[in-house]
């Protein structure tokens, strides 16, 4: 999680958590618009419809601001529900898997977020090991413990389950997510996806499926 500051209240308040959200929806706007340098914490309260002075009680400065953003997104891509029983087959729960996260980084408008990301990561080192912890490294072992409930004579022959999981995703962007994310091609549409996750899964379970003895 993000380090909380002294000088960055918590909602202690169901007004105070209104405010919060209200601030937070329109600093992320700003930033989505005019990046992290771009962006002024005077354009940031009248996105927000809020004074100046109401946006300093809540976040010290753009910086901390920021934060909160990439923590608040952390935490929403947190709840995305993936169905990774390990009762069920290892294809089907690929296949949903893949086409549920590519959903999510390549949603319209979401490919904002993860290039602020980027561009200030250098200068905040902290932002950006967050995002990849919470985010990404979150969602590869998620799935490599799944991956890991699968492992048999009779399932699937993988040793090192973590990176098995990365490999599976890398192979899910394929064509899809640089493209998005550097906005060469517009957000893909739910059939590029389910094509491109379709084969990133036979591909995948034909260097992993367990080998008849």
């Amino acid at each position: 999680m993000v380090v909380s500051h002294p000088n960055t209240i918590r909602p202690g308040s169901d007004e105070d958590s209104s405010k919060r959200r209200q601030i937070l929806d329109g600093a992320r706007k700003v930033f989505m618009d005019l990046g992290f340098d771009g962006a002024s914490m005077n354009e940031i309260a009248r996105a927000a419809g809020v004074s100046k002075g109401t946006l300093y009680v809540y976040f010290a400065d753009k910086s901390r601001l920021f934060e909160a953003i990439v923590e608040d997104e952390a935490l929403e891509k947190a709840r995305i529900a993936y169905n990774l029983d390990p009762r069920r087959d290892v294809e089907t729960t690929l296949r949903e898997f893949g086409q549920t996260y590519l959903g999510t980084m390549c949603r319209p408008g979401g490919g904002s977020s993860i290039r602020t990301v980027m561009a200030i990561a250098e200068r905040m080192p902290e932002v950006g090991r967050q995002f990849y912890e919470n985010v990404l490294a979150q969602t590869i072992n998620r799935l490599a413990d799944y991956l890991q409930a699968h492992v048999g004579p009779d399932d699937l022959a993988i040793d090192d389950c973590g990176l098995a999981a990365a490999q599976f995703l890398q192979m899910c962007q394929a064509t899809l997510f640089l493209p998005f994310v550097f906005q060469a091609e517009p957000a893909p549409s739910p059939e590029r996806i389910a094509r491109v996750v379709d084969s990133a899964t036979r591909l995948f379970l034909q260097t992993y499926r367990a080998k008849p003895k």
